[in-house]
């Protein structure tokens, strides 16, 4: 490694690192990213080789500015490189993390290979752990399915079962299609019967390169998608308040306190969250790892320099220099700023292109949540005047309007509400 200058990033980052590349398992229908293989001729392995293992997590821990230094391991399947990896992985950041700072690991995988000895593992190193579930088996079947198209569910579940018998926090990221869309209480009612505490709701947009605007049959509609948004919303607001997170409902939330977006789809500028492959290849964000979005290679180019390099900046600010002036003007633009630019290929009502295909989805849900994201903005403005401390925009997580300083925690504590989670960042 060698004595090198330590270059810290201007801002906190994301990386998804893919140490296994996109090989899986699995031959989930709509997976994005098990093309990518093709990406790489000739490869006989995707496995992140140990010396470019080591120099990734070197220049990740030498270029984060923050405090907490987090890792995100992702795929493919990472699980596939075998549990002596994951040992690697850590032994490398406890031999080089700095006095004073903390690492944090994070995984997403399809659950399938966890077990007991991954369960202990993954306890003990603090592993938080992102886990893809699109519903009750019959739903979930239908696409997350293995190479052979047999059915994933059970194999998934067991997974889960390990992660709740070790406590390891499990965020449940949920695929939002054409199928599942049409059951949106169904959906969420088992995901409360599994006790999931986060959900992510993902939703499927699959352009057709042959049709303009076009789209697969697995695409979520997006007047669908806001009409399950909406479903499950009115379920939790009336029951799990507290009790579950739900992503895009925090996301919603936040814009009651002049939070920005934790999610980058709904920030105003993206490019924090780019991917290194298998073999220290740069891209720009996950869902745009093609050529033209190769920006290096962190064996010749330091990470800090490729997270800074004005080819990342400029792929951030496009986010915002190309939102269409119909997006400017709408009335929930601090709710999405246009979303995800990899689903910006339709056009407005005027003709102007770049608007999301899932803008009538988005818009449906943020208005129907408009009152109860306003009702959250009053009350803490008053509790602002009342306590000085509470400054406005401070963090908060989902909180219900009717819950004072001091009754009882809804997260079930048993405590004080002003003395648990009255203020805290949600996870």
């Amino acid at each position: 490694m060698g004595n090198r200058k330590i270059v810290k990033a201007s801002g906190e980052f994301q990386v998804f690192a893919k140490p296994a590349g996109s090989v899986c398992n699995l031959g989930c229908d709509y997976c994005y990213y098990l093309k990518k293989e093709h990406l790489y001729p000739g490869h006989e392995g995707f496995r992140m080789p140990d010396d470019i293992l080591e120099e990734y997590i070197v220049q990740h821990i030498a270029a984060y500015p923050g405090p907490v230094i987090n890792f995100s391991w992702h795929g493919g399947e990472p699980t596939l490189l075998g549990l002596d990896y994951f040992h690697k992985i850590t032994a490398l950041q406890r031999r080089h993390k700095p006095a004073g700072q903390r690492i944090t690991n994070g995984m997403q995988t399809n659950g399938t290979r966890l077990d007991e000895h991954w369960g202990r593992f993954l306890a003990e190193e603090n592993f938080s752990v992102g886990l893809s579930l699109d519903g009750p088996e019959e739903i979930h079947d239908l696409f997350r399915v293995t190479k052979d198209r047999k059915p994933t569910h059970r194999q998934v579940m067991r997974g889960y079962e390990i992660l709740q018998k070790h406590n390891i926090p499990c965020d449940v990221l949920c695929v939002v299609n054409a199928q599942n869309v049409r059951h949106p209480i169904r959906v969420y009612r088992f995901f409360q019967q599994i006790k999931a505490r986060y959900i992510g709701f993902l939703p499927l947009v699959e352009p057709r390169p042959d049709a303009p605007e076009g789209v697969s049959e697995r695409t979520v509609p997006a007047k669908s998608l806001g009409a399950f948004l909406c479903a499950i919303f009115d379920e939790w607001k009336q029951q799990d308040i507290g009790r579950i997170k739900v992503q895009l409902f925090e996301e919603a939330a936040r814009t009651a306190f002049n939070q920005e977006h934790a999610l980058c789809i709904f920030r105003e500028t993206c490019g924090e969250i780019p991917v290194v492959e298998h073999n220290g290849d740069f891209y720009s964000c996950d869902h745009f790892v093609s050529p033209e979005h190769l920006l290096g290679n962190i064996r010749q180019t330091p990470l800090v320099d490729l997270l800074e390099s004005p080819a990342q900046k400029a792929f951030g600010q496009a986010k915002l220099i190309t939102l269409p002036r119909y997006c400017r003007n709408c009335p929930v633009r601090l709710m999405c700023h246009g979303g995800c630019p990899k689903d910006r290929f339709i056009h407005t009502p005027e003709g102007e292109a770049g608007l999301n295909y899932l803008c009538e989805g988005y818009r449906r849900f943020f208005d129907h949540c408009r009152p109860f994201v306003a009702e959250l903005a009053a009350l803490w403005r008053g509790r602002s005047r009342q306590d000085p401390s509470l400054a406005p925009g401070a963090p908060v997580a989902q909180i219900d309007p009717k819950i004072g300083r001091n009754d009882p925690c809804p997260c079930g504590s048993g405590r004080k509400y002003k003395k648990c989670c009255l203020g805290k960042v949600p996870c």
